[in-house]
């Protein structure tokens, strides 16, 4: 069980975007106990809708966490050697600063609230483990913006990292990326109960707004193979209807209709509409190249972190070639890496989901790690 926390951290926090915040309230949970040296400290980093509950049930749906599978005792992050930290990104609703957190006139800052990077989110952290007397990470781990944000870590702060675990992940959001994202945004802000993001008050948030934006996003986690496996064009059974009848109507006829409308209605019930539309414009402006004068290779040059990154044969969203991308930057660096692409049916949802040998992958690196 992790111990759940949050601390207000010294500021102000420069932010890419050219203004500053103050305060910053970063939520998170440890598990493990810290070593004497202070050595034994991983980061794992959350992906766009994940939180700091990676291995303990969530206070608000009562599941468990998001990466119960992967951390805990005996587990492949292995809480009985380290010391795992996990915080909720600037942005986010889980208690970080975000959208919905007081401003100085006591009302939600909603669309008041600066435009983030992710850059800005590693900031974040960087100061959380300051504040935990954390100068050194024996790893950060993370799949998809995790994955991002661990990248970010190795280029931003190159002396804090001796291990990066990037999973399903990428360098960029490339045009594709960012043109779903726009897609999710603009549902929400169609929704007339978002009101230009001033809807705190109202206790009546843009609710199917942000469903409609969690159902395309979801499509893009998985694969058309999983979808087809698991749902094909198979009816919804009802009762005192025939068997795979159709209704002939605009209702959730068919099995994997249902199941979007399930994923977007249970997501509203977690999550702020305001924090999705902030998360992945930051998501939208993470270039690594970029930060680093076009060339991905410089990124790394400072960096004597161990690598290992794994793809996905199913993933659409961040597809193999994306990881490839990185590996070759990093051996133009001369960094140590290692690269795997496992199969799997689940597209890009896998490093959530039962994958043994992502388990064995992960495990083996990180008990190879001094």
């Amino acid at each position: 069980m992790g111990t759940a926390r949050s601390v207000v951290l010294p500021g102000p926090l420069a932010l890419d975007g050219g203004t500053q915040l103050a305060p910053v309230t970063i939520a998170y949970e440890t598990y493990g106990i810290l070593a004497p040296d202070r050595g034994n400290a991983i980061l794992v980093a959350h992906a766009l809708t994940g939180d700091q509950h990676v291995a303990s049930v969530h206070p608000r749906t009562g599941r468990p966490g998001w990466w119960h599978r992967m951390v805990g005792p005996g587990r492949p992050i292995d809480t009985d050697r380290w010391f795992v930290v996990c915080a909720n990104v600037l942005g986010s609703c889980m208690g970080s600063s975000g959208p919905a957190s007081a401003a100085a006139d006591g009302r939600a800052f909603a669309m008041r609230f600066p435009v983030l990077t992710l850059r800005d989110m590693v900031r974040a952290q960087a100061m959380l483990l300051d504040h935990l007397g954390i100068g050194v990470l024996a790893a950060a781990v993370g799949g998809s913006m995790g994955g991002m944000q661990v990248l970010e870590w190795t280029a931003t702060y190159p002396e804090r990292v001796r291990a990066a675990v990037v999973i399903a992940s990428a360098a960029r959001h490339s045009a594709q990326n960012i043109a779903f994202h726009e897609v999710g945004r603009q549902a929400v802000m169609a929704d007339p109960k978002w009101r230009g993001g001033d809807y705190y008050e109202s206790d009546d948030p843009p609710a199917a707004g942000l469903a409609v934006a969690r159902m395309a996003a979801h499509i893009t986690y998985l694969s058309e193979a999983g979808l087809t496996e698991k749902f094909g064009r198979r009816l919804q059974k009802r009762p005192n209807s025939p068997e795979g009848a159709k209704r002939f109507g605009f209702d959730a006829d068919f099995q994997v209709e249902s199941y979007l409308r399930h994923q977007g209605i249970s997501f509203v019930d977690r999550f702020d509409a305001n924090s999705y539309l902030y998360i992945t414009r930051a998501m939208d402006y993470f270039d690594l190249a970029e930060e680093h004068g076009g060339r991905l290779a410089d990124a790394f040059r400072r960096s004597a972190a161990r690598f290992c990154l794994v793809s996905f044969d199913t993933d659409w969203l961040y597809p193999t070639a994306e990881s490839r991308t990185i590996v070759q930057a990093l051996n133009a660096g001369g960094a140590a890496t290692s690269f795997v692409e496992l199969s799997s049916p689940f597209g890009h949802d896998a490093f959530l989901l039962d994958v043994p040998e992502l388990d064995r992958v992960v495990g083996g690196f990180l008990g190879a790690a001094t």
